[in-house]
């Protein structure tokens, strides 16, 4: 199985799951609040629905129709802080059923012209060019954090599985992105990433030999750079004062830099 195959089928599933979780709810619970200030179930939803649209549009840019991604972009430059939530929240208020089948539509979509997409070529998205492999793993990135304030909105456990090493891979990618929408300058030096996954496994990034690193569960780190979980509130080990840095404002996102979650402490 070649690699954007298996980043396909692990984002089906990432998917699906998701749509599990949400399928049977009442009218109360696509309205519960989530983490994510102003958003409920049904924003969660949509702004899912609305970047998987966004990724095909990129997609038909590619095969030479850009109109799609046109518009998009023409939106974006017009509010760039706002467009996103507004396209969420306009998405929201479609009745639950049409919202799932519009999202289960778009996701059907995408994941078979990701898969057609010839070797090579790269999409074009709100940031540097992406390669099929790439949005898939972004669009994985995206469904399993917003999946994760979906279950904390409705006091559903989540039991992690191998599939954030794709979270954890593009979480190490961006590394030096989190830096500069912070306004800092990159280290220069590559860090070692050793994350013990759900599964047992050790996953590894970077050289042996580097001065800073950072270890420890591979679940925690996933939801750091997602910044669904506040540093402090981790078993993660950090060697080095820019590997400790990084935990505080790591984001695997696009866009500007996120506000992240506020400590345990801090809440009460």
């Amino acid at each position: 199985m070649s690699l954007l195959d298996q980043l396909l089928e692990d984002l089906s599933m990432e998917g699906f799951e998701l749509r599990q979780v949400v399928a049977g709810l009442s009218e109360t619970g696509w309205h519960e609040p989530t983490p994510a200030e102003g958003w409920n179930v049904a924003a969660q939803i949509g702004h899912l629905a609305w970047t998987d649209e966004a990724a095909l549009a990129a997609t038909e840019w590619l095969g030479g129709d850009s109109t799609g991604w046109d518009e998009l972009v023409n939106e974006a430059i017009k509010d760039p802080e706002g467009y996103v939530d507004e396209a969420a929240l306009a998405l929201a208020v479609m009745p639950p059923t049409e919202l799932l089948q519009h999202w289960d539509g778009v996701r059907g979509e995408l994941a078979a012209a990701l898969a057609a997409i010839p070797d090579g070529q790269k999409l074009p998205w709100f940031g540097p060019p992406m390669s099929p492999a790439s949005m898939a793993t972004a669009r994985l990135m995206e469904t399993w954090a917003h999946g994760l304030d979906v279950r904390e909105a409705l006091g559903l456990a989540y039991e992690p599985t191998d599939r954030i090493k794709h979270v954890c891979h593009i979480g190490t990618r961006t590394r030096d992105f989190a830096f500069g929408v912070h306004g800092l300058t990159p280290p220069s030096e590559p860090f070692r990433i050793e994350l013990t996954a759900p599964s047992g496994d050790q996953w590894e990034w970077g050289p042996e030999d580097a001065a800073q690193s950072v270890r420890g569960a591979a679940y925690d780190f996933a939801r750091v750079v997602t910044q669904r979980l506040h540093r402090d509130d981790t078993t993660l080990e950090a060697t080095g004062a820019d590997a400790e840095k990084w935990l505080s404002i790591a984001q695997a996102f696009a866009g500007p830099a996120g506000g992240g979650r506020a400590a345990k402490g801090a809440q009460q």
